[in-house]
C-alpha cells in the first residue's frame, strides 16, 4: 500500500519501508514537508484532476448568499498586491496594499479567538474545497482549478502547523525560526529554510524568515 502526502506529494510506500503506515506513531511527520500523519491518504483515494465530488447549492447567489467580508477583501487585495510585485508592477501593488490596509481596518474584533478556533476554521476551509473545485470543473475554469489546488495545499500546510502547535505548545517554537515560502505560502519551522520548498520546489532564498514578534 502507498500513502500520499496531501501537502507535498511525498509517497510512503509500505513495501519499501520498515513499518506499515497504520503502525506509525501519532506524532510521525512527513519526512519531506513535516505534515502530520493525518495529512496522508491511501493512493487509491487520491481524486483524479477534474473529477466532481460535490456540487454547489442550486440556489447559490454569490452576491447575496456569501458577500465578501472586510477581512476577505483585505486578503484578496493583499494577494493581488503580491501578484503585481511579482510582475514588477509596483504602482499597482501599492494601490492594492492601500486597499488591503483599508479593509483590514474595518475588520471587527473577534471575541474569544484562539488557536483552537483557527484550527476549526482551517478544517472547515479544507472541507469546502470539494464544492469549490466542483464548481470550477463544471465551468471548465482551469485558472480556478489551479487556485483550488494551491489554495487547498496552503490551507493544509497551515492546518498541519496549527495542529502541531496544539500538540506541542510553545516547545514547538523553542530555539527555532519560522520560514514562509513567498511563492506558495508553505510554512517551515526550523533554524534554517529548506534547500527546496517541498510544495513548489523553489530554492531557499525564496523563503522569508518570520520573527517571533511578528507571529505573536
Amino acid at each position: 500500500m502507498r500513502y500520499i502526502c496531501l501537502v507535498c506529494g511525498y509517497v510512503y510506500d509500505e513495501s519499501a519501508e520498515e513499518a506499515l503506515f497504520g503502525t506509525l506513531p501519532d506524532d510521525w511527520k512527513c519526512p519531506l514537508c513535516g505534515a502530520a500523519r493525518s495529512d496522508f491518504r491511501p493512493e487509491e483515494q487520491q481524486e483524479p484532476a477534474g473529477i466532481k465530488t460535490s456540487a454547489p447549492p442550486a440556489s447559490y447567489d454569490e452576491d447575496t448568499d456569501h458577500p465578501y467580508s472586510p477581512g476577505q477583501l483585505s486578503l484578496i487585495c493583499s494577494n493581488l498586491a503580491r501578484g503585481c510585485e511579482k510582475q514588477y508592477k509596483q504602482e499597482e501593488a501599492a494601490l492594492f496594499r492601500e486597499l488591503s490596509d483599508y479593509f483590514r481596518s474595518a475588520v471587527p474584533a473577534v471575541q474569544d479567538a484562539g488557536v483552537q478556533m483557527i484550527a476549526g476554521m482551517l478544517q472547515d476551509d479544507i472541507e469546502r474545497y470539494a464544492a469549490l473545485r466542483a464548481a470550477a470543473v463544471s465551468e471548465n475554469d482551469r485558472g480556478a482549478q489551479r487556485v483550488c489546488v494551491w489554495g487547498e495545499k496552503v490551507t493544509r500546510v497551515l492546518s498541519s502547523v496549527v495542529g502541531r502547535y496544539l500538540r506541542e505548545g510553545e516547545a514547538m517554537l523553542a530555539d527555532t525560526d519560522i520560514w514562509v515560502c513567498t511563492v506558495c505560502g508553505f510554512v517551515w519551522v526550523s533554524d534554517q529554510a529548506p534547500e527546496l520548498c517541498p510544495v513548489c520546489r523553489v530554492p531557499a532564498w525564496k523563503f522569508e524568515k518570520i520573527g517571533r514578534s511578528t507571529v505573536r
